[in-house]
């Protein structure tokens, strides 16, 4: 587990114990939670459409053996079922918002039956991006639930009603891998339910998808040119586990995710000039676009780069940069190189 997820759940629980801190330990858990979803917006952002049917370790125990789809409806539906069946008592999110027809899923269960093929066959058939959009609905249901929860409300307990609720609404496959959790939490009282599900069970499975996603870059960018078309190098870069570069669709630099279409200007200026790089442009100097715009923190490094590609090339580059990585992690690496484009070309060649 993430060492700074698991000091925090820890944190969390510790604070859920007292009355006296118990509104603080909601608002952390809240926070908490924003933190981690930013990870699967990130991940639904910064990848293709097909990149979430794919199980780069198939037949592998855990939760990484899983897709990205399968994780993402697994975490929410199980999300969804305790926080309205059970604690809220109202209705589904799935339900009231017409989400099952809107992801073109075949089942309303938490998937726990899944197994093997069956959940890539799953996965393929989800909307990506409803998907999502139900994730971000449950999670904040979720949210406001539980700064609706009360301390004393913490113990309250759930009886053969709730138990029949579960059965009846079918959201939990009769299978025998997915029927005991009906049991697992009916065992528990609120608080449980607060731990585990709508936050341990967060961790483990984005953790999870954390894996998933750095194996699918690492297959993209297999052979592929290391050397971004804006001039930076993605055998240095501090995204290299979670980006497969721009030369592949599993592109998650920042100035692709926020761009049209997914797809970075410099990349797609050069696509349209038939360039191998902005260094192979005759208006890079004065360039600023992408990367290259002026308010950008890395544009004189990424510019820098660039022209010492122009000068000596990519081998030369490469052997450059592992030179000044020796000295310095990348932070500060594009901080000496970002002063001045010119004066972080010469740095480059002195290297």
């Amino acid at each position: 587990m993430d060492k700074g997820w698991s000091d925090n759940n820890k944190e969390i629980q510790k604070l859920l114990t007292k009355e006296v801190t118990f509104e603080e330990a909601i608002q952390k858990l809240v926070a908490f939670r924003e933190e981690m979803f930013d990870q699967i917006t990130q991940i639904v952002n910064g990848y293709p459409e097909k990149a979430f049917a794919e199980m780069p370790f198939a037949g592998e125990d855990g939760y990484h053996g899983k897709t990205l789809a399968y994780s993402i409806w697994h975490i929410f539906r199980i999300e969804d079922i305790v926080t309205h069946e059970m604690i809220a008592r109202d209705d589904q999110i799935i339900f009231s918002q017409s989400f099952q027809s809107r992801i073109g899923s075949p089942i309303i269960t938490t998937g726990n039956e899944l197994q093997g093929n069956g959940i890539v066959e799953f996965s393929k058939q989800l909307n990506i991006k409803e998907l999502y959009l139900y994730a971000k609905a449950v999670k904040e249901s979720t949210d406001q639930t539980l700064r609706n929860l009360t301390y004393k409300e913490l113990k309250q307990k759930f009886g053969d009603d709730i138990k029949e609720k579960l059965i009846r609404c079918e959201c939990v496959s009769e299978d025998g891998n997915a029927f005991w959790l009906i049991d697992y939490w009916c065992g528990k009282n609120i608080k449980g339910l607060v731990q585990m599900p709508l936050c341990r069970h967060w961790i483990m499975h984005i953790e999870a998808m954390r894996r998933i996603k750095n194996k699918l870059c690492k297959i993209a960018r297999k052979g592929v040119d290391p050397v971004a078309y804006c001039g930076f190098s993605c055998n240095h870069c501090f995204l290299a586990e979670w980006c497969g570069s721009c030369r592949t669709e599993h592109n998650t630099c920042s100035f692709a995710t926020c761009s049209e279409g997914r797809i970075c200007p410099n990349v797609k200026c050069c696509k349209e000039k038939t360039l191998d790089g902005c260094y192979e442009c005759d208006e890079l100097e004065a360039c600023e676009k992408g990367f290259y715009v002026p308010s950008n923190d890395g544009a004189n490094a990424a510019k820098a780069q660039a022209l010492y590609i122009r000068k000596h090339g990519k081998k030369d580059f490469l052997r450059a940069l592992d030179r000044l990585h020796e000295k310095y992690d990348f932070q500060k690496t594009q901080e000496i190189l970002g002063q001045d484009y010119k004066e972080g070309l010469q740095i480059l060649e002195e290297c």
